[in-house]
């Protein structure tokens, strides 16, 4: 699994958690919403420390990363974030591994 965050995500999550760099935005599944990775959950993402990553990607002082027991979720497939101008918000794409 790696993570991918193309320039104008990075720059909305920089303004969204609208804090001191350097600080960690965790990626995870919720529990609610219409997912395409896994029906019933989504991906959620909050300001926090990680306990145990078991991925991460720093971009300019932004840490984002999947904790060890979220990596059910994201089981053989990278994911990236990009952002819609048009929707004005966060997408995520999954790309299978063979």
């Amino acid at each position: 699994m790696t993570i991918k965050i193309d320039q104008n995500a990075y720059k909305w999550f920089e303004k969204e958690f609208d804090t001191q760099k350097p600080f960690h935005i965790r990626l995870y599944p919720q529990y609610a919403g219409f997912g395409d990775k896994n029906k019933g959950y989504s991906l959620a993402f909050s300001l926090e420390t990680p306990a145990i990553a078991a991925e991460q990607q720093e971009i300019d002082g932004i840490t984002f990363f999947v904790e060890a027991n979220d990596t059910w979720f994201f089981d053989k497939t990278d994911v990236e974030l990009k952002y819609s101008d048009t929707a004005g918000e966060i997408f995520a794409s999954y790309i299978e591994h063979n």
